[in-house]
């Protein structure tokens, strides 16, 4: 009997181990300035986070795009390379993809990442990721890294954006926070 238990409490040992080591976001804590410019509470995204993350990320990769395409004389939409569109858009060389954050560790997006940043650098592009969140899955930065990808996050993406657009969209974002222009109204 203590061999079976020696063998079960090595898993749980293990187990236990990575959950120490797991760092954990303050959900309640934890806004950006995207959810702010809307008035989303942590608390209301947490009533169904898949559906803010989603929706938040779409925004988020609208935004951009839009701004890219109206400051931008080198943007250019998707492009396909076979049945895949790598990247959401690009500025010159660059091959933007957006993200609001990734926490995604399914073996298909994992692979998806390192597959076509390899892609985009052979077709000649400089394959760059524009984060708005942090908070993102270790496994999956590191396929972007395997995959060649440049990765921008939080303040160093507004700093990006600046850069390419000249339009500052961080202090535009805390503008519409400050004056509640599209802060939404729970029914």
């Amino acid at each position: 009997m203590c061999k079976i238990e020696d063998k079960l409490n090595e898993v749980l040992g293990k187990y236990a181990d990575s959950f120490t080591d797991k760092v954990y976001v303050d959900d309640f804590n934890d806004s950006d300035v995207l959810m702010e410019a809307f008035g989303i509470t942590q608390e209301l995204k947490s009533e169904n986070k898949q559906y803010w993350g989603r929706e938040l990320g779409k925004c988020w990769e609208n935004l951009l795009r839009d701004l890219f395409e109206v400051t931008c004389v080198d943007f250019a939409p998707p492009k396909r390379f076979g049945q895949d569109e790598p990247a959401d858009f690009f500025c010159g060389k660059d091959a933007i993809d957006t993200k609001y954050r990734v926490g995604s560790g399914d073996s298909g997006t994992l692979k998806k990442f390192e597959s076509y940043g390899k892609l985009l650098q052979e077709e000649g592009y400089r394959p760059v990721f524009l984060f708005l969140r942090s908070d993102n899955l270790n496994a999956a930065l590191s396929k972007m890294d395997a995959g060649g990808w440049t990765r921008y996050v939080g303040d160093d993406t507004f700093e990006y954006i600046k850069e390419k657009t000249g339009f500052d969209l961080k202090s535009w974002l805390i503008d519409l926070k400050d004056k509640g222009t599209f802060k939404i109204i729970r029914k």
